[in-house]
């Protein structure tokens, strides 16, 4: 798919209203994800039940992949077992770690405080990607952007307990989420370099899903209460990931990675609002601080000129 004779993945206007996309249905994910606690009657304490909420999620996104990748298999024979390994490492940080520490975090913070703090990885893959990739360049600008953002998150634990103060279960959790995000962002490179991206993508939700989901089961927590509304958010859900995850991995090996990852400053932005609309979750000036800093910090990163 070409556009002015160049991939619509490289076509400027095309990549930002693609990475816009991701940022924004991401954001959508985290009233979501609560809506959908909410509706199965899963609690805070029920972690096997949210492991597996998350893992069927993933992984039923991963095999829509695969079918919609069509022909492209991925050979698994002995010569590529070095490519099955990284698959697999990749699914343990980009699925399973980051969205077992993800939906536990949730469950113990509020929405618009999640989304916000969870812009830390957007601002470790631009460091990181510096260091491991030559076509990202550390530049003071950057330096600048990525200081200004992290005081941003600093910002979320002002005023302390009266809206919300530092928890290892809730925010400690969300941290960890954001790494665990951040390095997988840095191997995506190399999943599109070993096999098709999209098949890549789509064995890495299935097997990262599956890690998931059988430890959740081995738990042996009550069954959820299934109804109508849980399973409408849950396919709404599957929706976001199947097609975020698609897009937004196949920018990233066709362009910067820290070019593509500034875009998700617009999660937590989405996040909040979309979290004190959709859940009732009181807004509180910091917030606004929150963003306002992490925006200024993403467009600083953003005019970053070679």
């Amino acid at each position: 798919m070409k556009r002015d004779g160049i991939s619509v993945f490289q076509h400027p206007l095309w990549v930002a209203m693609l990475a816009l996309t991701c940022a924004v249905l991401w954001g959508w994910a985290y009233p979501l994800i609560k809506m959908g606690f909410g509706a199965l009657s899963i609690t805070p304490e029920m972690t096997g039940s949210k492991m597996v909420f998350a893992g069927l999620r993933f992984a039923l996104s991963g095999l829509i992949i695969l079918m919609l990748a069509g022909g492209k298999r991925l050979d698994f024979n002995l010569r590529r077992k070095a490519d099955a390994w990284y698959i697999l490492l990749y699914a343990l940080l980009n699925t399973s770690l980051h969205y077992a520490f993800f939906y536990i975090g949730l469950s113990h913070s509020e929405g618009a405080r999640a989304a916000i703090l969870n812009s830390l990885g957007t601002f470790a893959v631009v460091i990181l990607a510096c260091l491991f990739f030559k076509s990202d360049r550390l530049t003071p600008r950057k330096l600048a952007g990525c200081a200004v953002g992290i005081a941003g998150l600093l910002a979320l634990n002002l005023n302390g307990a009266a809206s919300g103060s530092f928890t290892f279960m809730g925010d400690g959790m969300i941290i960890l989420n954001a790494l665990c995000s951040a390095f997988a962002g840095l191997l995506t490179r190399g999943l599109g370099q070993r096999v098709n991206v999209f098949v890549g993508t789509g064995y890495s939700l299935l097997f990262g899903g599956a890690m998931l989901v059988i430890p959740g089961l081995l738990m042996h927590e009550p069954p959820v209460s299934l109804n109508l509304a849980g399973v409408l958010v849950f396919m709404g859900l599957v929706f976001i990931s199947t097609v975020s995850f698609a897009l937004y991995n196949k920018l990233l090996t066709c362009n910067p990675v820290g070019k593509i990852a500034i875009y998700n400053s617009l999660i937590p932005v989405v996040g909040a609002v979309t979290s004190c609309l959709c859940l009732g979750e009181t807004f509180y000036a910091k917030y606004l601080l929150a963003g306002g800093l992490a925006a200024l910090g993403i467009y600083l990163i953003n005019r970053d000129k070679k």
